[in-house]
């Protein structure tokens, strides 16, 4: 493929925010300008950025030495530990790629994603609970041409190349020049409705999202950032490049769980956590803050999916004893951090919305006909600014749509800005529900249906109907030890908070556990196939 396309960018919005900076000169600027920094916490292991930095000088020579080199993707399967953060690094050092890829794909995610992207090479765990990542990845790339080398992390047995020996090189003396402008990370949409599209990415407008939002969020050197959600994805890669922006440690979480993340606040003193609904629920429900000392959080910042005001309060309400605070960041892989409240935000802002746009990003919301609406009116979310990307890869038709004529991005979210500018998200365009001519979005729905006992989680997704065009099925995960509930009991519930009929779910399917993207996303089209699927069988 040669280097990695990047499509003309459609507008210079907020670009005279940005500067020269490339991600391996962050590296550098940070080993030289505070070299005994803490830049990663891990367990009970601490890596200094001097230390970082020439981990990844090392590992950049053992890559160059099988031939990497600038514009070359490097598609890369680690969990949140140090490795992953000097891989990256060691990457960018070459002027090449990161690919990631989330820990939870195996063979058939992995055989799409690899091949669409024509990566060079695959870093990846030699084992991976009870299966074996260089192995499928081994078997794949007799498959795609483009995959030289797989390099595997761990016990060393036959066939991969071992991490462990291209880590020990000597590090590398000279770096070939990089430009910001150059691709330096290749993302892929979580696909909760579609399949995955490739977020190519430059260092311009990427980084100056990260570095543009240190100062609002308040964060310095003084400061740990844990991030929950996986550094495979953009909200955990965001906290990478804040810390290496305000000198703050990042503290890794390999595996979630609330409890190991309920662990690690004290256990690292983390001041600003990254983190997503589905991620705290549990926490507040396990109430795991009351067994462990959060006193060192500042804040919390929840994203992912649309943030229920009681969940906002509640956790708050856990931290307040010593005055942290529930905050809100509304992103995308094609653009990062778009918007989010401020700890100095009043607690209604940060409670009840997704705050005010990043620096140098803009945010609008319009109707069917394109035309902004007044404030609080509700239509589809657009975003244009410095960090959006300029066009998906490999696929053109996808970027036609994904942009409009006047080169604002469409999000897929359904949204209304307040008289102040802060953002609300109600939904996802793709998830609006048809009934009879009647348009709404579930969230609001789901989120009253998860107070019901026995509901843990709960997804509404539309079937097919002859009459009305579409009716609404709800699928409740149901909470561990707790009798099933019943639709009766739903819909009274919904009664009881004054919903109008017309959003009632009229079918209810329990399931195990709802299908989930690695970010924690509930990925309806696999619902949707299941009622399919269902229906078929059926006739």
């Amino acid at each position: 493929m040669g280097p990695l396309p990047l499509p003309p960018r459609r507008s210079a919005f907020g670009r005279e925010l940005c500067n020269d900076d490339t991600h391996w000169g962050l590296i550098e600027r940070r080993a030289q300008d505070t070299p005994s920094g803490i830049a990663l916490l891990h367990g009970g292991e601490r890596m200094s950025f001097l230390q970082l930095r020439e981990r990844a000088a090392r590992l950049a020579a053992g890559l160059a030495a099988l031939g990497i080199g600038k514009g070359d993707v490097v598609a890369m399967q680690l969990p949140n530990i140090p490795e992953f953060v000097v891989t990256h690094a060691a990457i960018s050092a070459l002027g090449a790629v990161t690919q990631t890829v989330h820990m939870a794909y195996r063979r058939a995610e992995l055989g799409f994603l690899l091949a669409h992207s024509e990566a060079r090479a695959f870093v990846c765990l030699a084992h991976f609970k009870d299966e074996s990542p260089a192995t499928e990845a081994l078997a794949l790339s007799r498959e795609i041409s483009a995959l030289a080398h797989v390099i595997a992390l761990g016990e060393k047995h036959e066939g991969p190349l071992f991490y462990g020996d291209l880590a020990a090189s000597a590090a590398l003396q000279r770096f070939p020049e990089v430009s910001a402008d150059d691709p330096f990370l290749l993302l892929y949409t979580s696909g909760t409705t579609d399949n995955p599209k490739g977020v190519p990415l430059d260092a311009r407008g990427f980084l100056a999202n990260a570095r543009l939002s240190v100062p609002e969020l308040e964060i310095s050197a003084r400061d740990v950032l844990l991030p929950a959600a996986p550094l495979s994805h953009l909200y955990g890669l965001w906290a990478c490049y804040l810390s290496l922006y305000s000198g703050a440690a990042l503290s890794l979480l390999p595996v979630f769980t609330p409890a190991e993340l309920a662990m690690l606040v004290p256990k690292h003193r983390a001041s600003c956590v990254f983190a997503g609904p589905a991620h705290v629920k549990p926490i507040l429900d396990q109430r795991l803050i009351d067994a462990h000392d959060f006193s060192s959080v500042r804040f919390v910042c929840l994203s992912g999916s649309t943030v229920p005001p009681a969940l906002a309060e509640a956790l708050e309400a856990k931290l307040a004893a010593s005055g942290g605070k529930t905050i809100q960041l509304f992103g995308m892989s094609e653009l990062q951090a778009g918007s989010y409240t401020r700890p100095g935000d009043p607690a209604k802002v940060r409670h009840r919305t997704a705050g005010a746009a990043a620096p140098g990003t803009e945010l609008r919301v319009v109707d069917d006909g394109d035309a902004p609406v007044a404030a609080d009116a509700e239509g589809r979310l657009q975003v244009r600014g410095a960090a959006v990307f300029s066009g998906y890869l490999k696929n053109p038709a996808a970027t036609a749509e994904a942009f409009t004529g006047d080169a604002w991005f469409e999000t897929g979210d359904t949204a209304r800005l307040t008289a102040q500018g802060e953002l609300v998200l109600t939904g996802r365009v793709k998830e609006i529900i048809n009934r009879g001519g009647v348009k709404y979005s579930p969230i609001d729905v789901e989120t009253i249906i998860e107070r019901v006992p026995g509901v843990a989680r709960s997804a509404i997704v539309p079937y097919a109907d002859a009459t009305l065009g579409q009716r609404a099925c709800v699928f409740v995960q149901v909470a561990p030890g707790a009798a099933a509930p019943s639709l009766n009991a739903i819909t009274r519930a919904l009664d009881a908070a004054g919903v109008a009929k017309f959003k009632w779910p009229e079918r209810l399917e329990l399931i195990d556990a709802l299908p989930l993207t690695p970010t924690q996303k509930v990925m309806r089209g696999r619902l949707r196939e299941r009622l399919v699927h269902r229906e078929g069988e059926a006739q």
